[in-house]
């Protein structure tokens, strides 16, 4: 143990005081992630996010072209729906990989630590059926949009000018975010299920 750290035991300063200290006053925050697969679905999605930045930047063009030179597009305003829908069904692996979804707490907080893990076992094993039934449904609904009713693969497109097959691929996306979230929560359910309720003497609050 060195001489500083020997000084600071004898004047009742830890190490979290000395953490708390460093930051400003406020502990470093926990990592809310609960799997190697959360951390790589919050990875991308910060690749993501920038399709809405992408999306303001085509927005500006638009309003340039047609305002200042009298000459709108045919492409921006679909492809500007297209990019905020992807990034919107990204958004639920992202937020249930953050633990950022939105939480009726009025029980759980009062709960004991048996009860809170058979809470969490409860909600994970929910979100799990949501999630399967969900992306089932997804796929039926990709599937109609990306075969014709012959079997055929024949994307579905918006019936505009320039008609992209926009409303198929985000279906697409939709289905593919879903399956994700599947995922997810079926290694949250069997983490839950794998885990045994703290207490204080574990080290909990």
């Amino acid at each position: 143990m060195s001489r500083q750290s020997q000084r600071h035991e004898a004047a009742g300063v830890t190490q979290a005081d000395e953490l708390v200290a460093a930051t400003g006053g406020e502990p470093e925050p926990s990592d809310p992630t609960r799997s190697v697969f959360d951390r790589g679905v919050t990875w991308c999605a910060r690749g993501a996010a920038w399709l809405v930045f992408i999306a303001m930047g085509i927005s500006v063009f638009e309003v340039i072209m047609r305002y200042g030179f009298g000459s709108p597009t045919s492409w921006v305003h679909e492809s500007v729906v297209m990019l905020v829908a992807v990034s919107f069904a990204l958004g639920g692996p992202a937020a249930l990989a953050g633990n950022q979804h939105i939480r009726v707490r009025v029980l759980y907080d009062f709960a004991g630590p048996r009860l809170k893990l058979w809470l969490d076992r409860f909600n994970d094993l929910v979100t799990l059926g949501f999630c399967v039934a969900m992306s089932y449904a997804a796929f039926v609904m990709f599937w109609d949009a990306s075969h014709n009713p012959f079997g055929e693969w024949s994307l579905e497109r918006s019936g505009t000018s320039w008609n992209p097959p926009f409303p198929a691929l985000i279906k697409g996306v939709i289905m593919a975010a879903l399956i994700v979230m599947s995922v997810q929560a079926l290694i949250h359910s069997v983490q839950s299920l794998r885990a045994k309720p703290t207490t204080p003497a574990d080290g909990s609050r």
